[in-house]
């Protein structure tokens, strides 16, 4: 069989033109660069142009949020998060806004193992940084999401390309692939039992696919070991 189907990463989806704000940035001119660019969120980024945290209109808002808040000598019960909160709202640059550390992505990482990540931290975006820790781009949910915009008859082609005859070697006219709406459904006979969950698991990473439905048959069930048929003879003892 050859390499598997190439699965989009990243690199593929991010945007690369990205605002970024250095740690000095004051709280006003972060606002005024979210207006300009229509963004809610930038990463923060050193001297040297690594990512050290990230700022969102959830971390600007923060400085409203508490600005009547009544300030008590003694917080004894009150809980580290509402500390770090109140701790922001006294923030007038990016340093003291941020969010740090940035939850970051390589851009050779998958778009599910990414959308996972986003999903563990509660994040709406990932900085996308090289070996180095220097911002290569950004990606979004919107971003993740594009993959599930491409067209189904796109899909189907790669589908058979792909899946079928390049990886699987099975001839196109003995599975048929039909694809409603992301929707995978294949249909006929392949060699090899064994190599149907292999279909659908291939089948369900090709870009833009929501999910396989399988009616695969299978012509031979490689799941029972070949009998030997020398242990089949009766063993004699000789006196």
């Amino acid at each position: 069989m050859t390499a598997k189907p190439y699965r989009p990463t990243v690199a593929d989806v991010m945007t690369e033109d990205v605002l970024t704000v250095p740690e000095q940035t004051p709280f006003k001119d972060i606002v005024a660069a979210f207006a300009d660019r229509a963004v809610s969120g930038a990463p923060v980024l050193d001297d040297a142009g690594h990512v050290v945290g990230i700022v969102t209109e959830a971390d600007l808002l923060r400085k409203e949020e508490h600005k009547d808040a009544p300030e008590e000598r003694h917080r004894l019960f009150e809980h580290r998060r509402d500390r770090l909160a109140r701790q922001k709202a006294r923030g007038d640059t990016a340093a003291e806004l941020m969010t740090t550390p940035a939850v970051t992505v390589a851009p050779d990482t998958v778009i599910p193992a990414a959308a996972r990540l986003m999903a563990e931290y509660g994040v709406k975006r990932l900085p996308v940084v090289d070996e180095a820790g220097r911002l290569v781009g950004i990606v979004s949910r919107a971003d993740l999401l594009k993959m599930f915009l491409t067209p189904d008859e796109r899909i189907r082609r790669k589908v058979i390309d792909e899946v079928v005859v390049k990886t699987l070697w099975e001839d196109p006219r003995k599975v048929a692939v039909d694809v409603r709406d992301g929707v995978v459904t294949l249909e006929g006979r392949i060699e090899l039992k064994s190599l149907i969950p292999f279909a659908e698991r291939l089948t369900l990473s090709v870009d833009g696919v929501v999910d396989v439905v399988s009616k695969l048959a299978y012509e031979h069930d490689d799941s029972v070991p070949a009998q030997d048929p020398l242990a089949l003879q009766p063993i004699w003892r000789h006196r």
